[in-house]
């Protein structure tokens, strides 16, 4: 488990509610972050007029804290400060943060606050606090990726998302948790331990990103760094009531100089890393910072991040759900909810069948399961836990074993599937879906059985999973509480259409609120 600290209380009831007045004041810097250019501006000299957010600074979102650095309404030391001791507060009880990079952090705050004094440029995440999962490269440190066996895996330079969020200014306050070689959709490892949900210890996280997620909703640091080959950013941000975006494969780009082989093909094409956050704007921001090029990654793409936007009134598809899959009458209750919200906000959503969304799944966990078993199988399975073997023999349970000729088909169909989507897209531009059908399950469930994590993946979660095989961007916002547990829903767009995912996310936040507010009150 995560080394433990002293706690110190932080905050009160009064003041989180507080913080969620202050709804004005981020409406306006969010418009602003919307259209942030990714090249650095100029510091103010002086804090003349400069406004300090309302609430405790922990609780602030990103583009507040941002600006709040920029205008020198507060220091990046007494930020970053402010993220530890919440940190210092709630972290040993949750086991998200697994590498604490305090004396690190502070270092960077006082070099943030020296080039804002000297009227340097500063980045987009001037002084802002943020989590990195511990599954990427960070500079001088074990890439565990939630393995012991992993030790002598040592960075020898930054990841490119690291990278490129360090040059956006942002500052690393520590590492998250993550299970092992991140293939659970719950997190736990042998090394750091299990990582639990604040809303609830007795539901997962979620994984594999599941202790940014956790980190995020608890209120340490205002962006998590994630990634997702099956939906490890999606899955937790809806288990931990936050927000986020998979991105188009190529948005970000991905490359672990620790690694002692290359990734095969279709994986690096089905992962994507991304942001989670507690605000869609702040997902957007951070979407920005990330997305900057490196040549480190023959995919990248240098697409834009806004393209045109379709005539209106946008037309949304609200996904019919398969005649296979049970659906709880509060994910029901929480789609209906969605819908009307973008009703609401100007779109029109129909109820509509999707393109082949089973042999979409069947596609992905084919080719998933296949190129794993041939080319990692045997060397994961040497160096991890009984509870990691459950876990992945349920993943197989579902897949197809593939000959190479059957190989290739499945890589074809592939391409079938794409561009069936893409044409769907011509007529409805976003595509609102569930996450999950059913409430969150415990916090080891894949454990349980290998019939278990079939029912979790192919049952529960196949509209996250199959998305990725796709290579589509895919956004994640939460909508309501049901028994005291967030539930989100799922916006898809085209490719490189982040922007339209993001702008129904934010449609259908503007009406639900941000749910970790009422998380912080329960919490303190």
């Amino acid at each position: 488990m995560a080394k433990k600290t002293a706690t110190k209380k932080t905050a009160s009831k009064k003041a989180a509610k507080t913080s969620s007045k202050a709804s004005t004041a981020r409406k306006g810097a969010a418009a602003k972050a919307k259209t942030t250019p990714a090249k650095s501006v100029k510091a103010p000299r002086k804090p003349a007029g400069a406004r300090r957010p309302k609430g405790l600074v922990w609780q602030w979102s990103a583009v507040d804290t941002a600006a709040a650095i920029r205008s020198g309404a507060i220091s990046a030391v007494e930020t970053v400060e402010a993220q530890l001791e919440r940190m210092r507060a709630v972290n040993p009880k949750l086991n998200a943060v697994v590498v604490d990079l305090s004396e690190e952090a502070l270092a960077a705050a006082r070099a943030a606050d020296k080039q804002r004094a000297r009227g340097g440029e500063l980045g987009l995440l001037h002084g802002v606090p943020i989590t990195i999962k511990e599954n990427v490269d960070y500079e001088s440190r074990p890439n565990f990726n939630g393995v012991p066996a992993n030790k002598d895996l040592i960075a020898p330079s930054d990841s490119p998302v690291v990278r490129n969020l360090k040059k956006a200014g942002a500052i690393v306050i520590g590492l998250t948790n993550t299970p092992e070689f991140s293939f659970r959709g719950f997190t736990d490892n042998p090394l750091h331990g299990l990582t639990l949900n604040p809303w609830d210890p007795d539901i997962t996280c979620g994984g594999s990103s599941g202790g940014a997620g956790s980190a995020v909703a608890a209120g340490i640091g205002t962006i998590a760094h994630g990634n997702d080959i099956g939906g490890s950013l999606r899955w937790p941000a809806h288990c931990n009531g936050v927000a986020t975006i998979k991105p188009t494969q190529g948005r970000i780009p991905a490359f672990n100089g620790s690694a002692v082989a290359e990734r095969p093909m279709l994986a690096h094409l089905m992962s994507a890393q991304g942001p989670l956050a507690r605000h869609v704007a702040d997902v957007r921001l951070a979407l920005e910072a990330m997305s900057q090029r490196d040549p480190r990654d023959p995919w990248w793409v240098p697409a834009p991040l806004a393209g045109p936007k379709p005539k209106g009134p946008i037309k949304v598809a609200l996904a019919k759900i398969p005649e296979d899959m049970d659906v709880d009458p509060s994910v029901a209750a929480a789609l209906r909810q969605a819908a009307d919200h973008l009703e609401r906000s100007g779109y029109r959503v129909t109820e509509v069948d999707v393109p082949d969304i089973n042999g979409v799944w069947q596609t992905w966990c084919d080719i998933i399961t296949n190129e794993t078993v041939v080319m990692q199988e045997a060397g994961m399975l040497k160096v991890t836990s009984e509870d990691f073997h459950k876990a992945w023999g349920g993943m197989k349970t579902k897949a197809n074993v593939l000959d190479l000729k059957a190989w290739m088909q499945a890589t074809a169909a592939r391409n079938g599937h794409i561009r069936a989507w893409q044409l769907f897209f011509e007529d409805y531009p976003v595509v609102l879906a569930p996450t999950t059908v059913k409430p969150t399950p415990g916090p080891r469930d894949d454990a349980i059985s290998a019939e278990r994590v079939k029912e979790i993946f192919w049952g529960e979660i196949r509209f996250i999973s199959a998305i990725n095989v796709l290579g589509l961007p895919g956004a994640v916002v939460p909508v309501a509480l049901h028994d005291g547990k967030p539930i989100g829903v799922q916006l898809i767009a085209g490719r490189y259409r982040e922007d339209l995912a993001l702008d129904a996310a934010a449609a259908i936040e503007k009406r639900a609120g941000v749910l970790t507010h009422r998380l912080w009150e329960q919490m303190d």
